[in-house]
């Protein structure tokens, strides 16, 4: 199982939100390249960014943080936030980000979606797919939408899409476990590579996903918060040690 170790951007500054809420960022770290490096140290083999200015902007604020983060620790990362044109698109894996994480409008026009991979590639593009109580949320998870997860899920597959960041808002940030049996059904039923995201809080947590057969998982709070040790996470869950 793939570990990806979260670095949220708001302001230059490396935070965490609570169930999605930017009136409740805790910073952790005014130097996220630091971070970053900080996480390879403990072995990490892939980063997990997000831009929350430009998920509520709808273009990249941070670029310039996202630009040395890559370069300065010359990881695979992952970047979600504000990505909606193929403009951005390009530019981000420009700056060296391997994968680009379209959520908003993945979800309003899941054609744009095809378009991406076929001019992309299928491991460049990855769609987000962010839900309270299994409702799709849009627009920086300000607004839900009448369609599914698992309906959203089927769609990006037709689109080509292999990737999906599986988030569940009511979970981001709280610490209370991820909701590992939407993630599997969303797995079982789609075929795709499903990341987990949001409530991971314990290796426990880990390991319920593990045994669910999740390719991928993505740690937050919990690393910040010291509950989990990265080091320790990827020596049992993507090296196979025993623990």
């Amino acid at each position: 199982m793939q570990l990806y170790p979260a670095i949220d951007l708001k302001g230059g500054q490396c935070v965490r939100l609570t169930q999605g809420r930017f009136d409740a960022a805790k910073v952790y770290s005014a130097d996220p390249v630091q971070v970053a490096e900080h996480w390879k140290s403990q072995g990490a083999s892939w980063l997990h960014l997000v831009d929350l200015d430009g998920a509520l902007a709808g273009y990249s604020i941070n670029e310039d943080v996202i630009r040395a983060i890559v370069s300065e620790t010359g990881l695979p990362a992952e970047l979600g936030g504000g990505i909606r044109t193929p403009e951005t698109v390009e530019r981000m894996l420009n700056l060296g980000i391997k994968r680009v994480i379209i959520g908003t409008r993945a979800a309003k026009e899941p054609e744009f979606m095809r378009k991406m991979v076929e001019r992309f590639g299928p491991e460049a593009v990855a769609a987000g797919v962010d839900a309270k109580y299994g409702q799709v949320a849009v627009d920086g998870w300000e607004i839900l939408s009448s369609r599914t997860a698992l309906a959203l899920c089927l769609l990006m597959k037709e689109m080509g899409v292999r990737h999906v960041i599986y988030t569940d808002i009511s979970r981001d940030g709280m610490l209370t476990g991820p909701n590992v049996e939407a993630t599997k059904e969303l797995a079982e039923k789609t075929g795709l590579d499903i990341i987990a995201s949001g409530g991971v809080s314990s290796m426990e947590d880990l390991l319920r996903l593990h045994e669910a057969g999740i390719q991928g998982a993505i740690i937050g709070k919990a690393l910040y918060e010291k509950r989990i040790s990265l080091s320790e996470a990827i020596k049992i869950f993507e090296q196979g040690e025993e623990a």
